[in-house]
């Protein structure tokens, strides 16, 4: 880690005690103090440090929000992790979990196929965004205008004759699965791999998460793995309506 990296990062936990002057934050980082207030500036920038009235630095409302955020991607791995293990026992098949985060879609959870075949998909790798079940479930539910901006900005490579070849189709594709509430890969990113997916949502009814259910050619064909999709939009109603507590069931 860089030198200047680590004295920043040395200052959140300091301001966590409690809000410091620039005198205290020099002292306990053993540097000068125009070194000091310069890593203070940069910290400011991105909110992660606010300068109170009397001059003392404060920890900013951008770190809580970060916590905040963090704390709910882990809440809702952990409510839908027992769910995705159970759909894993019924259907066989690889079972992820993503979410939307930094313009990337990522896998924060993962179940493994009970089949020798395995996936190269793993926790924390960002997927093929432009072609993946889980990433059109999470992209859908932007505005029109989010989806444009975002649609536009992406490169489309052609993983396969079946990827989709460009920003038009993608958002057409975007629209559709906005309003059926489901979304498919057959074939997309692998030509031997299809995958159906449906949106966890919060109680808001945005979409906070996505899940899907992945398996090749060699298993199951992309139609009998579409009879699975009942069953994989139950589950993903069933996390949605624990994690938002409440017994009502969610739109999808």
């Amino acid at each position: 880690m860089s030198q200047t990296v680590d004295r920043a990062l040395s200052i959140l936990p300091l301001l966590a005690q409690g809000p410091a002057d620039l005198g205290q934050v020099a002292e306990r980082l053993g540097v000068h103090k125009s070194t000091a207030l310069r890593l203070l500036r940069t910290l400011h920038e991105h909110g992660l440090v606010y300068r109170q009235e009397d001059q003392r630095y404060r920890l900013g409302a951008r770190l809580f929000a970060l916590a905040q955020e963090a704390v709910e991607n882990l809440d809702v791995r952990e409510i839908a992790h027992p769910h995705l293990v159970a759909l894993n026992d019924r259907c066989g098949h690889t079972v992820h979990l993503a979410v939307y985060e930094e313009q990337e879609v990522l896998y924060i959870d993962k179940v493994e196929s009970r089949y020798p075949v395995r996936m190269y998909s793993r926790i924390g790798k960002p997927v093929a965004i432009t072609v993946a079940a889980v990433a059109k479930l999470l992209l859908a539910d932007l505005t029109e205008p989010e989806r444009r901006v975002i649609a536009e900005k992406l490169d489309y490579p052609m993983y396969t004759s079946r990827s989709t070849p460009d920003a038009a189709a993608f958002l057409k594709e975007l629209a559709v699965v906005r309003e059926q509430g489901w979304a498919t890969d057959l074939g997309g990113h692998e030509e031997s791999i299809n995958c159906i997916g449906a949106p966890i949502r919060g109680a808001d009814g945005r979409v906070l998460a996505a899940m899907s259910v992945s398996a090749p050619n060699v298993v199951v064909t992309a139609e009998e793995l579409l009879t699975l999709l009942p069953l994989v939009r139950r589950t993903a109603e069933t996390i949605s309506r624990e994690y938002s507590g409440t017994n009502r069931p969610k739109k999808v």
